[in-house]
């Protein structure tokens, strides 16, 4: 269990974008599918055979997956401001509503003569019956599934009206560190009926912008792009919401751990799955890459991943980093693919560490075991030299 310094510093250093000031042939259309808690760990296609998510798995089977896509923060809004700019969550002062810069993501596109527009999947099917040919467009469709899931349509509620959810691994009461959500427990079997509705009826939402896509025959033209802001717990550790739902944060992986798909039929892999560690942070710079842009005067964390995504190898001697970080107001999280350290209070407060391959479900806490030292010691200092290379 023992991991070099050397390995994961070295192995995790941001790098130059791949590629970013070759011109580009051909820029796509954009639409970016982007929503609040829904975890990987709902979708058929990561495995769950309870929920029906038919669009969303079909995007992955037209596409590229990424299985360990994580969250630069276990909250909506913040994480959503560190996806559009490619700014850390301390660079963005830890501002639930930080404000909009003329570096972010849609500024960047804009200048590059895109038509943009951020609504719902109502608005976006008239935003794409408006388009011409010759024009470019980046869009995004939002959607948030968040408790107490209202306005869901009877027929979805239905689905699930006899499911039993065996397979969640809930625990049947709220944990005695519960801040919000605990009255999700009352009616725990309800409650998840209602979440698993309001998953499906998104997954409709989807379906309908990509036949719109279809109809308007602008698919072989189009990268589409799902993702999540945050993930979600729904009973898992006896909490219900996302890192918030605790006191204090908690950064397990049912809330960090977020979906990130790719499909543009003729230009990327079908079926593909890719295993590297990608987070929220590398997205700007990838869609940078993608499009011939480059981001100046800004210090940036993340690496575009656009080599990956396209199944193309990366540079022999810039292989892909092995460490992927969160943070939420004073608790940070560093990530390698078998082991997860949480630290709080700048490891004044209380710690966690996990070794994922053994204890998936996160339930021993290995932080204070001496046999565990040599994996600990390297990730604090790893995430001790992100924070302070990445908080200004």
């Amino acid at each position: 269990m023992s991991v070099s310094r050397r390995h994961f510093f070295f192995g995790s250093l941001a790098l130059p974008l791949l590629g970013a000031k070759k011109p580009v042939a051909e820029r796509p259309n954009l639409l970016l599918i982007l929503v609040d808690n829904l975890p990987s760990w709902l979708l058929g296609s990561s495995g769950n055979k309870e929920i029906r998510t038919p669009n969303l798995d079909r995007l992955a089977q037209t596409g590229t997956k990424f299985s360990n896509h994580v969250a630069c923060s276990p909250a909506p809004a913040l994480s959503r401001a560190t996806l559009m700019t490619g700014r850390t969550p301390m660079q963005l002062g830890d501002s639930e509503n930080p404000p909009a810069g003329d570096d972010s993501l849609e500024k960047i596109i804009a200048s590059l003569g895109y038509v943009s527009n951020s609504t719902n999947s109502a608005g976006a099917v008239q935003f794409l019956d408006q388009q011409t040919a010759g024009k470019p467009f980046f869009l995004t469709v939002g959607g948030s599934l968040r408790a107490p899931y209202d306005g869901i349509a009877q027929k979805y509620r239905d689905l699930y009206a006899q499911s039993r959810f065996e397979t969640f691994n809930t625990e049947r009461v709220p944990a005695v560190n519960a801040r919000v959500g605990k009255e999700m427990f009352a009616d725990l079997v309800g409650n998840l009926r209602k979440a698993a509705a309001a998953v499906t009826s998104f997954d409709d939402e989807v379906g309908v912008v990509l036949a719109k896509l279809s109809q308007r025959r602008l698919v072989d033209n189009t990268l589409v792009i799902f993702t999540s802001t945050c993930g979600v717990l729904l009973g898992r550790h006896g909490l219900w919401d996302s890192g918030q739902a605790s006191d204090p944060v908690n950064m397990y992986e049912e809330v960090v751990s977020t979906p990130m798909i790719w499909s543009w039929p003729g230009h990327l892999p079908t079926q593909a799955n890719r295993p590297e560690m990608v987070s929220t942070y590398d997205f700007v710079p990838t869609i940078c890459d993608l499009l011939g842009a480059q981001p100046a005067g800004r210090n940036l964390c993340g690496r575009s991943y656009l080599l990956l995504a396209t199944g193309k190898p990366l540079p022999k001697k810039q292989p892909w980093r092995t460490t992927v970080f969160s943070h939420y107001q004073n608790t940070e999280m560093a990530r390698v693919e078998r082991y997860k350290l949480v630290m709080r209070d700048q490891g004044q407060g209380p710690g966690e560490l996990y070794d994922l391959v053994a204890d998936p479900g996160e339930r021993t806490n290995q932080y204070d075991n001496p046999q565990f030292m040599t994996t600990r010691s390297p990730l604090a200092d790893h995430l001790a030299a992100w924070k302070q290379k990445y908080s200004a």
